[in-house]
This record gives structure tokens, sequence and C-alpha cells, in this order.
């Protein structure tokens, strides 16, 4: 099984190493691993913007590098979800690749919805020496859950890591407020949202918040750290599940 991976523009930029925990799940299922090298972006911050012509060329664009796999597994439901559920809209009026996007729409897959719902994943590689064990709780992100339906998958996932105990926290799938440019326009209502976050992340007692959109994760970290938070970590989904937290 072929799988192009899309590493995601905040993956490569900010944590590159949730990209290398990435490949080394999906080797663990089995799966052959190819990294584009010229992958971009997926057009969620031009098309969010309103700018759909360049959105428009990013997915050209992702469809020139990935149609030729058998799977698309991304580890951000932000970036899964613009491509299962925006494409078809941003290639509205553009029939061939309207038509080369519905060949691999159903291949594209959230990385914890692909590891539990297509390979099955029953066997987590082994983790490092000194790799994270504690409390966790998780926070569903606004793209996975509501446009890719993507909560117990990654629980699934976590109650399988020896070491890890899950503690749910009050309204684990309310908004973190960071809604990409969200943050940036409405800073004080962003604040809000993400300060509420942080109380209930502190109430579940878990020592670590665990993830799978990395705005999310930068968005949630930064605020906890600049209200005096130095303890609490905050690590992707894929760091914990590969054991290299």
């Amino acid at each position: 099984m072929r799988v192009g991976l899309l590493v995601t523009c905040l993956v490569d930029v900010m944590r590159p190493e949730i990209g290398f925990s990435t490949i080394k799940l999906l080797e663990a299922a089995g799966c052959e691993v190819v990294v584009p090298e010229n992958q971009t972006c997926c057009g969620q911050p031009a098309y969010s913007g309103g700018n759909k012509d360049a959105a428009r060329e990013l997915a050209a664009k992702f469809l020139n590098e990935f149609e030729g796999f058998d799977y698309i597994v991304i580890p951000s439901g932000s970036c899964g979800g613009m491509i299962k559920t925006h494409y078809d809209d941003i290639l509205s009026g553009q029939p061939a690749l309207l038509a080369r996007y519905a060949r691999i729409k159903e291949r594209v897959y959230e990385l914890t919805d692909f590891l539990a719902s297509v390979v099955r994943l029953d066997k987590l590689p082994a983790a490092r020496a000194g790799a994270f064990k504690g409390t966790v709780t998780y926070h569903d992100s606004c793209c996975g859950l509501r446009e890719l339906g993507v909560q117990k998958q990654p629980r699934e996932l976590i109650a399988q890591r020896e070491g890890i105990e899950l503690k749910e926290m009050t309204n684990a799938r309310q908004c973190c407020g960071f809604g990409g440019t969200f943050a940036v326009k409405y800073g004080d209502i962003s604040t809000a949202i993400v300060d509420e976050k942080c109380e209930n992340i502190h109430a579940s007692g878990a020592d670590a918040v665990v993830l799978g959109d990395l705005g999310c994760m930068l968005n949630i970290e930064g605020r906890l750290r600049r209200t005096g938070d130095t303890t609490t970590r905050v690590l992707h989904v894929a760091q914990v599940l590969a054991g290299d937290a």
C-alpha cells in the first residue's frame, strides 16, 4: 500500500518531528510512505481569506502530486477537512479537475482515522527510551471533529499506548479559539476562548493535552506558557502514538 503523506505547512515549518512520528506510525502499519518533495499548502488560508483563485491553483497542485497514491494521509484534521469538504466548491466550474478530485476524494484520510479505520493498527511501534508516560486529556479540533468525524479514533489508539491514561476534560469538543486568521482579527474573543480551554485542561488534572491539529497545538501551548504554565505538555497525537514524545 503506497501512502502519500501531506506533511502540512505548519508541521513542516514549526514541528517537523510530527511528520517523522507520522511516518513511523504508517510504516508500523505496513505502508510504503512517500513524501512528495514539491508539496506546499492545501489552500485553506487562501480559501478562508476569500481568494478562491489561489486556492484552486493549490488544489490543482495537490492533485498533480497526490493522485497516484493508494491513500493520502494527513496529520491534521484542518487540512484534511479542507480537502475532503471544500475542494468540491473550489473546483466547481472546472469539470476536468473536479473529475480527477472525485476519483481520489475517498482516499484522503486524517491520520488517526486512517490508522483506526483503514489499516486497523492494533500494535503501536515501540516507544523510545524515556518517552512520556502519564495522564493526558484530548482536545477535539473543530475541523477534524465536525468535518471528518474524528473523535473516537484517536482515543482508541491512545488506549493502546502503555503508560498513558486518558482523562476527559470538560467541553473537549469546544473550540480552542485559534481558527486561523480568526485569532488575529478577533484577538480578544480568541483569547477568552483559549483561556476557557486552558482552564478545562487544568481542571482535568492531566499532565499533557493531546490533539491532532498543529494550529490548535500552537495556540493552546502559547497561551499556557504566557499565563505561567510551564509544566503542562502539549503534544500531537502522532508523537504520543509513535512513542516519540
